[in-house]
């Protein structure tokens, strides 16, 4: 079997790193990989050794001339199935593509933002089936009219073994300069709107009279990072809340938070949280879209209404105040994505798909 994969991604963040993962475990199932990714992406390198890779200009949802890139590709490499894995307008461009060249689709769909109707009715025409990452993105698509044959589930996973060692607490904040006994709270996500930065800020005024030595960290880059540093300022927060910027070595770091606080309005799983709980770390996050299939509530961490300061603060504040209890959910969260989040189980899960599409073409 031979799949193109379409993936639009520049940086090796949650949806391309999954790619990655995909491509990796299908090739070792004998699938012959082709990547097509953006000219100087992360992931061109990274997937050399499992995939032929082809770098091409990929400029978002206006770029028609991406369905007629892709369309050259497809004659020129006559693949069994596409599969297109982000937007970016690679899943329009690539399902045109696909479906000009008579070829079979599959699109990966990781978010859970609402779409019109008429925009589901007409664009998903174009893939002979859906993979959501999540059950709450799934459930998202029915409810806006996608027939449940022609949509699955497939979870996200993370490997857990960069996460599976043994930390050094004190030492991690010794390298901040901050007392061992320190409280350390992380936010791994990229600096926008919808990942819900402000909130945490706000919650802080709740949660600091009681943890005053309590620091925040937020791992990520984006377009809000010159707005959230004055947002930090404004608030008097400055000495509480670092900006560290994308870090290569979060594996390293990432058991030694005493929390991880992801208060998206919406996520379609977050493989942040699935790392921080492969590291043992207790996870509060909201009750939207697949966050809950990955936090289950009171057993390896808590959820909470999106956008909902009070309570925020009062979970981080009861699960500072805890160290048995966070010990405890932290436990509980390995041994669920140990469990459930294996990336065997994810690429058995994507050539089944693939093969079930396949037959049914004939």
């Amino acid at each position: 079997m031979k799949v193109l994969h379409i993936e639009a991604g520049r940086h090796l963040y949650g949806g391309a790193r999954q790619v990655l993962y995909i491509v990796e475990g299908l090739a070792r199932r004998g699938v012959e990989n082709l990547l097509a990714c953006p000219t100087g992406s992360h992931i061109a390198r990274a997937a050399n050794a499992h995939a032929r890779v082809v770098e091409l200009p990929m400029k978002g949802d206006l770029d028609i001339g991406l369905a007629v890139r892709l369309r050259r590709l497809i004659a020129a490499e006559r693949p069994d199935l596409v599969h297109v894995h982000s937007r970016r307008g690679a899943d329009l461009w690539g399902g045109v593509a696909a479906r000009l060249a008579g070829v079979p689709c599959v699109l990966s769909r990781r978010v859970d933002n609402p779409e019109a109707r008429w925009v589901v009715a007409t664009k998903y025409r174009l893939y002979d089936h859906v993979l959501t990452i999540s059950e709450g993105i799934r459930q998202v698509l029915l409810a806006e009219g996608l027939a449940p044959e022609r949509v699955s589930c497939v979870r996200s996973a993370v490997d857990p073994t960069p996460y599976l060692i043994d930390y050094d607490p004190c030492a991690y904040r010794a390298q901040l300069g901050l007392p061992p006994d320190t409280l350390l709270v992380g936010m791994v996500a990229q600096l926008i709107a919808r990942k819900g930065h402000r909130y945490l800020l706000a919650a802080l005024h709740e949660v600091l009279p009681r943890h005053p030595r309590l620091k925040v960290l937020f791992f990520g880059r984006g377009p809000l990072e010159a707005a959230l540093r004055q947002a930090i300022a404004e608030q008097g927060l400055a000495d509480t809340v670092r900006l560290m910027g994308f870090v290569d070595n979060l594996p390293d770091i990432l058991g030694c938070l005493d929390l991880l606080v992801h208060p998206a309005d919406m996520e379609g799983l977050g493989v942040s949280l699935l790392q921080a709980a492969a590291a043992r770390v207790p996870i509060i996050a909201s009750r939207a879209g697949g966050m809950p299939e990955v936090v289950r509530d009171g057993e390896n961490g808590l959820l909470i209404a999106p956008g909902d300061v009070p309570a925020l603060a009062a979970a981080m504040n009861r699960l500072l105040d805890d160290a048995h209890l966070r010990a405890r959910m932290g436990e509980a969260g390995r041994t669920l994505v140990l469990r459930e989040f294996s990336i065997e189980a994810m690429c058995e899960g994507n050539l089944a798909i693939y093969r079930k599409v396949l037959e049914k073409l004939g």
